[in-house]
């Protein structure tokens, strides 16, 4: 029986239980707005109805955060590999260095 309780799916589903138990006790506190109109509405800076709402441009910030993305899951699986795999680190570095080739081409 305990091995039935400890199981994955049912633990699940005993927090999914507990945590809207939780959301429904915690809700009877929340703050109940009388005007709801606008209640749901898309927030940008303060403002309502924005017609001429700016996009930033991300294009040059790319590069930086996938030089970093693969830094780091190069630096996690050549930390965390063990021994007897070694050819899994060394594909991954392969894969990072031509990723790394590629990016700083462009």
């Amino acid at each position: 029986m305990s091995e039935l309780i400890y199981s994955p799916p049912i633990v699940f589903l005993i927090f999914m239980v507990i945590s809207l138990a939780l959301s429904r006790l915690f809700s009877l506190y929340s703050y109940q707005n009388p005007q709801r109109d606008h209640g749901l509405d898309a927030y940008a800076c303060g403002e309502r109805n924005v017609r001429h709402y700016i996009n930033p441009d991300y294009s040059q910030f790319f590069p930086f955060a996938f030089f970093f993305t693969i830094m780091h899951v190069l630096a996690l699986v050549v930390a965390t590999a063990p021994y007897e795999a070694l050819l899994l680190p060394l594909g991954y570095v392969a894969a990072g260095v031509l990723a790394m080739v590629i990016i700083f081409k462009n």
